[in-house]
Order: C-alpha cells, then structure tokens, then sequence
C-alpha cells in the first residue's frame, strides 16, 4: 500500500478516490490563511482576483455591493465558479496568472484594475500590468502563514498545492525519493531546484492532482 501526504486537508470526494484505490492518505494543513480588515479608497473599473481567499474576505466587507457593479477577472475554474455561486459576474478567467495577464493586455489594456490579493504573492500580474503602463491599485486582503510541521511517517508521494505550501514542507523537512504531485506550474516551479521527481496536473485543479496520482501509480 502506498502512502499520499497532502499537504493542505483534502475534500471528501477527493480522499474516496484515493481510498477506494488502496492509498493510505496522510492530511497536513501547513498553511493556514485568514481573511484580514482592509481600507480603500478607490475601485478600479475592473477587479482582480487570483483566489477564493480573497473573494471570502470581500464577502466579508462593506464593499461586497460595490464590487458586483464591476466586472470581474479572476485565476481559476473554482474562483469562477464560487464567485458566480455568490452573484458576481465574471467576465473573464484563466488557469494561470500568466494567463489571465495575456487576455488583460490583448483585450483590456485601456482600462483600470484593483488587484485584490494576499500577502503572499506572485509579481506574474502586477509586473505585466506596469509593463502595459495599466493603471491599477491593489488592497491585500487576507494574510497566508507558513505552518511547518515534522512529517515521520515513511510517505511515497506528496500532494502539493501552492508556492507557500512547498515552502513551509522544507523548514522541516526534505525530499528524497518521493514522487511531488503538483497542482500547476507555478507550485511546480518553487520545488524544482529541490526534486526532478515532478508531476504536474494537467489543469490547476485538487481532482486533477489526484487524477495524476492514480495515473502514476496504475
């Protein structure tokens, strides 16, 4: 039987599917993430959002009308789809900030953008946003805190998730000849001076990572 670390808690459906294929699951949390107060004092005509954490906390907020008036692009199928489970329109998505950025400069570079993000993140949008000489503001939104922990359990492959997760595994401990189950390249890209031993889900989803995992071990 083989062993699987997530390393964020695992929906339902997700850890079925490894079960029912003979896996035992190890479920780590090692990063938490908390919605934070923020100030504003202008929104932009467009707004951005790469997560469903920062959505939460404009949901929170005294602005959470105002931001159903603007139009709305965001990174991810699950941000689009909880966004749109909450009434606001989305006009554009895509898989990856990278991504998203290039629809922005094709289609939108005369407009105006708020950023609404965390305090950890990538420069992927804003450095395109100011190469492009787009005018845009950005209000973090919520806080994300590593939650290192030593794993002691013999695990064969680990599921990662974002950026800060990777880092947070390192403080305490390392890759030897584990199998990394990615969730996109940009996770990918913050474990490759660590492991070759990579697999990146085909599209930046928990369902495709674990479509991944059950391909590799087949």
């Amino acid at each position: 039987m083989k062993t699987i670390l997530s390393t964020k808690k695992l929906n339902k459906t997700a850890k079925l599917r490894l079960f029912d294929a003979n896996f035992n699951v190890i479920e780590e949390k090692f990063i938490k993430t908390k919605v934070i107060d923020f100030q504003i004092e202008t929104i932009n005509e467009f707004v951005i959002f790469t997560s469903k954490n920062s959505v939460k906390s404009i949901l929170k907020s005294n602005i959470k009308s105002q931001i159903k008036e603007k139009k709305i692009v965001c990174v991810g199928q699950k941000t689009k789809k909880f966004l749109e489970k909450k009434h606001f329109k989305v006009q554009e998505t895509a898989d990856y900030a990278s991504d998203l950025g290039l629809i922005i400069e094709e289609k939108y570079k005369n407009y105006s953008f708020t950023f609404f993000s965390g305090n950890i993140r990538r420069n992927t949008l804003p450095n395109l946003l100011n190469e492009n000489k787009i005018k845009w503001n950005e209000v973090v939104v919520y806080e994300t805190a590593l939650k290192p922990k030593k794993v002691t359990s013999k695990i064969d492959g680990i599921l990662f998730f974002s950026p800060s997760a990777v880092e947070s595994y390192f403080i305490e401990n390392k890759i030897e000849n584990q199998t990394c189950f990615c969730i996109g390249t940009t996770t990918a890209k913050a474990l490759e001076h660590k492991t070759k031993n990579i697999k990146i889900a085909p599209q930046p989803t928990v369902e495709n990572v674990i479509k991944e995992v059950l391909k590799y071990y087949k």
